[in-house]
């Protein structure tokens, strides 16, 4: 009898201040039993200073089941954002981070958790993000870090942070798809009834004036609903444009004010999901997923995984077919899109399989979490 394969140990960091929400996002991603549904065990450990309970608002409060000592055991540190930013982590904590650091674990900060690292000083030169109300203040306390100003999420170093509530959702999806594939990602966010990805950027949420009506919102849903029956096809902005009576020009303005990002962006995104997907269900051939997707040839496909994902389409089909005894999930040899939602990057080149782009620091993660 095939023995199962060891549970990857998480740990939740629980300090005085911390948000229910986010301590909740992450016990429903990481501490739901799900694999009778191919979904890999996780242990997920709450860890603090002592072992007392750890007050949030509401009359909450979290119960610890580890101390810091139990730290150098975990494979991924998550902390929750917090419900005053400006809240200083014990300093305990804030060492303990530094040490986790330092042994090359990977760090994942919730939206008002990028403070608590930059208390640290882990993100000093260092890409961040926090919520979009909080980016000022964050570069004014912390002027060394580099804040983003509008990604859902990025990493740097091995250490991750998201934008504000719903955007830690998208991380805490992004780090399990990262590690066992767009398929188990996508049953846990089917059990949590929620989107596996979210395409745009927090842009689309910044309180600003916007002019579309709901009569442009209901045709660009349709045009969005038209596009993704037709990926396979040769779509064009001006193509998608004239089937709603616009100017490219004007399709493309209302259409990121709708959505926060550009009508290629979100077509590219849902023909890599697609693409994705015929890898890790089918045997087809490259160039017919690459046909199916949208992306014309095997050799445009390969420039776009390459791009968003540091991996190649076969290196991909090879990590996470589905093939593994159920319960066991899917580990992959590299994590994609270091950069979720940013700006698309120039991807004309031609990049060959065998030297297609790797992040050290990332192999390392994986060859840690696998091990």
């Amino acid at each position: 009898m095939t023995r199962p394969a060891p549970a990857h140990r998480i740990a939740l960091l629980a300090f005085p201040g911390i948000r229910a929400f986010d301590v909740s996002v992450i016990t429903e991603v990481w501490g739901a039993d799900r694999t009778d549904r191919g979904v890999p065990a996780f242990e997920l450990r709450r860890v603090a200073v002592g072992p007392e309970p750890v007050p949030m608002r509401g009359g909450l409060a979290l119960a610890p089941d580890r101390t810091l000592a139990w730290l150098p055991r975990a494979e991924l540190i998550l902390v929750p954002g917090l419900d005053d930013h400006v809240t200083p982590a014990p300093e305990p904590l804030l060492a303990a981070l530094r040490r986790a650091h330092a042994r090359g674990t990977t760090i994942a900060a919730l939206c008002g958790g990028a403070f608590t690292l930059a208390q640290a000083g882990l993100l000093d030169d260092r890409r961040a993000l926090t919520h979009w109300a909080l980016a000022d203040e964050l570069r004014a306390r912390y002027p060394r870090v580099r804040v983003e100003p509008n990604a859902l999420f990025v990493e740097d170093g091995n250490l991750w942070t998201s934008a504000g509530t719903a955007a830690g959702i998208d991380l805490c999806l992004h780090l399990v798809r990262a590690m066992h594939g767009a398929e188990v990602a996508a049953t846990v966010a089917r059990s949590m009834v929620t989107a596996p990805f979210r395409t745009g950027t927090q842009a689309q949420f910044i309180e600003h004036p916007t002019r579309h009506t709901d009569r442009d919102a209901d045709t660009l849903a349709e045009v969005r609903a038209y596009a993704l029956a037709h990926l396979d096809e040769p779509l064009t902005v001006s193509a998608l444009a004239a089937r709603v009576g616009m100017s490219p020009r004007s399709f493309a303005r209302h259409f990121t004010a709708a959505t926060g990002t550009t009508p290629l962006r979100w077509l590219v995104d849902h023909r890599m999901a697609k693409a994705q997907k015929l890898l890790e269900r089918t045997d087809l051939p490259m160039p017919e997923i690459a046909r199916r997707s949208g992306f014309g040839s095997e050799i445009t496909m390969r420039q776009h995984f390459a791009s968003r994902l540091s991996t190649s389409p076969r290196a991909y089909r090879n990590s996470f077919a589905e093939q593994p005894p159920s319960g066991q999930g899917r580990q992959c040899k590299s994590m994609p899109n270091r950069d979720a939602a940013l700006p698309e990057e120039n991807c004309s080149r031609s990049v060959s399989e065998e030297k297609c782009p790797r992040n050290e620091r990332i192999s390392s993660l994986v060859g840690r979490w696998n091990g």
